[in-house]
């Protein structure tokens, strides 16, 4: 098929994805609304909105800010300023960001507690439980394995709603950069209660200091950094396994012909693992062939897909903005989710196909989805009658409207900290090993091999080239012998780009190809989903150990080029909270501020030590992190 139209600017303004521009001619011929055409409805978006300046928190409004000194509304009707209700507005996104990653840790905390030899649950990696343990002061001399996961996920649980405002801070962290937080009150009481008082203090008559509401704003993303999801992360490494290196593939063409094609969406692991469990059940795979099908084919969305195919291989079919187009190639038998990312749009486009679309979540539902709850008591056969539902659809798939692309790469992914360790020649076994064994990175970083390291994560937006940002920066970066680490969405862009391949140290300066050739690692190092930039937390505290600095003195950053959401927002803070200058691709919604917007990306650095840095052109944000990593490394008295 001619995969091309008449004045198409697909490729340029849309996607450098060639399988999910094909799909948009696709979607076009097939009359299937996408992101891009209901973006393209918005026609100029709010500027008020854009800006931050827009306060709804009462009913005596909605009022709206000039964003002209002395001209039209300057003050809301309580007398609340620009900076005011910019710094209310945004805060209210990092505790929802907060929310959402640490309730999904909440999710993992009770998954922990409910296993058991003869459940659904089990503790699949004893050595890793009894680490977490070490740290939540959990005993484990001859106890029970799941004794042990009981109390580990009960002293998480804590850490929602502390009694007495003490939570436990993960031993990665180094003394200074705790020390800079008490100094500034920036350590969180309780996961549960920083959410609370963010809403709180927001509330018509209460906080009306900048200044004040972005400190709180930091002090609830730490909660999420290195509370929430770093306990998501170990405790679901816990319940599943530790992720080491393994092959898969990635994109739209992942997916087959004559099996039955199910793509997982969501960020929760336990409905994925739980799924991946019955499709390798006998019952399901002779129903799969009594329908005529040659075997059921598991594909991965977004942040789920990193987490099954972090741990078994599962194919990677795309991130964010490819979710319709999944559906769009009309190979699709089910596409089942569980939170976070999944657009509303999903029912109306499976509905132009055979696709059934079944949502398995009360904090998810979806009108005009199937809805099949994941049975907490029952897991393993809520998940088989869901499969159920998607193998007997396969007979109904028109085979006139399918079009799978002919494109996907090869990736190597599943670089826990434990596996980079292990890459560095000793395994993990304690907590301490963690310090001490990272010595080798810490080593080609002093002696300039590798400049830096940089962490590109985060979403796509349609308001940018889809994966065009993350691309450009992370060769950029690259051939100036900056280490890049990835998660989430900017994860897909690299796996679709091939830069998870070993092979693609080629694209690299001399320095990362000679650290990729020793170790037999690719020169963009995936570390899982969104939730797992924990890991990424984890890294830094180490090698700042390591080396005996402050994290905000390594020559570390961190990126999100294409971000969209709240969550992204969060991990932002928690990001520049730890002491890693971040960028972004484009500014968030405090314009309307001139205080927060100097707050964020100037005031912070006298806080934490970073600060934000906004730019929109990858190739000037290549630059500038190039420049940064430089004035580290001489304050550092390290060569460049």
């Amino acid at each position: 098929m001619n995969n091309t139209c008449d004045n198409c600017e697909c490729e340029k303004n849309i996607s450098i994805d060639p399988s999910t521009v094909e799909m948009l001619h696709k979607a076009k011929k097939d009359g299937v609304e996408t992101t891009w055409d209901r973006l393209g409805t918005q026609k100029n978006q709010c500027g008020f909105g854009v800006s931050g300046g827009c306060c709804r928190i009462c009913t005596m409004g909605p009022c709206r800010i000039s964003p002209i000194p002395g001209k039209g509304a300057q003050l809301g009707v309580c007398g609340a300023d620009a900076n005011v209700i910019v710094s209310r507005n945004f805060a209210r996104m990092i505790a929802a960001g907060t929310a959402s990653h640490s309730d999904h840790a909440r999710t993992i905390c009770y998954d922990l507690y409910d296993t058991g030899e003869d459940k659904d649950l089990t503790v699949t990696d004893t050595e890793k439980l009894n680490r977490v343990a070490s740290r939540f002061n959990v005993p484990t001399e001859g106890r029970d394995s799941y004794d042990i996961a009981h109390d580990v996920a009960k002293a998480g649980l804590n850490n929602y709603g502390s009694i007495f405002n003490e939570v436990d801070l993960p031993p990665s962290l180094p003394d200074q950069r705790v020390e800079r937080w008490k100094k500034h009150d920036l350590i969180p009481k309780a996961i549960d209660k920083e959410i609370v008082s963010i809403l709180h203090s927001s509330h018509i008559g209460c906080t009306a200091d900048a200044e004040d509401m972005i400190k709180s704003a930091f002090r609830c993303s730490i909660g999420d950094g290195w509370l929430g999801s770093y306990m998501a992360t170990e405790f679901t490494d816990v319940l599943f396994g530790t992720p080491k290196e393994r092959s898969t593939e990635a994109n739209l063409g992942v997916l087959e012909e004559n099996q039955v094609n199910i793509v997982m969406h969501g960020h929760e692991p336990t409905l994925s693992e739980m799924i991946v469990r019955a499709a390798d059940s006998k019952e399901i795979q002779d129903l799969a062939k009594s329908v005529g099908a040659e075997g059921i084919n598991i594909c991965g969305m977004c942040c789920t897909a990193h987490e099954v195919s972090m741990r078994h291989g599962i194919k990677l079919a795309g991130n964010f903005l490819q979710q319709e187009m999944a559906i769009v190639t009309g190979a699709v038998e089910a596409m089942i989710v569980d939170v976070q990312c999944i657009m509303p749009s999903l029912v109306k486009v499976a509905s132009c196909y055979h696709t059934k679309f079944i949502t398995t979540t009360p904090k998810a539902k979806i009108s005009g989805s199937i809805y099949m709850e994941l049975d907490e008591h029952n897991r393993l056969e809520s998940a088989k009658a869901i499969l159920r539902e998607a193998v007997l659809n396969y007979p109904k798939r028109d085979r006139s409207k399918v079009q799978i692309p002919n494109l996907k790469t090869e990736a190597t992914l599943g670089y826990s900290v434990e596996e980079i360790i292990n890459k560095l020649g000793k395994p993990v076994e304690t907590l301490q090993d963690k310090i001490t064994n990272i010595a080798p990175l810490a080593e080609v970083v002093a002696n300039g091999t590798i400049k830096g390291v940089a962490a590109i994560v985060g979403c796509n937006n349609p308001r940018d080239v889809h994966n065009k940002n993350h691309i450009a920066i992370m060769e950029g970066l690259l051939k100036n012998d900056i280490l890049v680490v990835t998660t989430g969405c900017a994860a897909h862009a690299a796996a679709k780009r091939d830069l998870l391949r070993k092979e693609a140290k080629s694209v690299a300066g001399p320095g990362i190809q000679a650290v990729c050739e020793l170790l037999d690692i690719p020169p963009v190092l995936h570390m899982g989903s969104c939730v797992d930039i924990s890991r990424i937390m984890d890294l830094t505290g180490i090698l700042a150990q390591n080396i005996g600095v402050d994290i905000c003195d390594l020559p570390v950053v961190g990126l999100a080029p294409e971000y969209m959401s709240e969550k992204a927002i969060t991990i932002g803070m928690y990001v520049v909270a730890s002491g890693i200058d971040t960028w972004l691709g484009s500014m968030p919604p405090i314009g309307a501020s001139p205080q927060v917007v100097d707050i964020l990306t100037n005031k912070a650095e006298e806080w934490v030590g970073a600060k934000f840095f906004v730019e929109t052109d990858p190739h000037h944000t290549v630059e500038q992190i190039v420049k940064r990593v430089n004035e580290k490394r001489t304050a550092l008295g390290l060569t460049l």
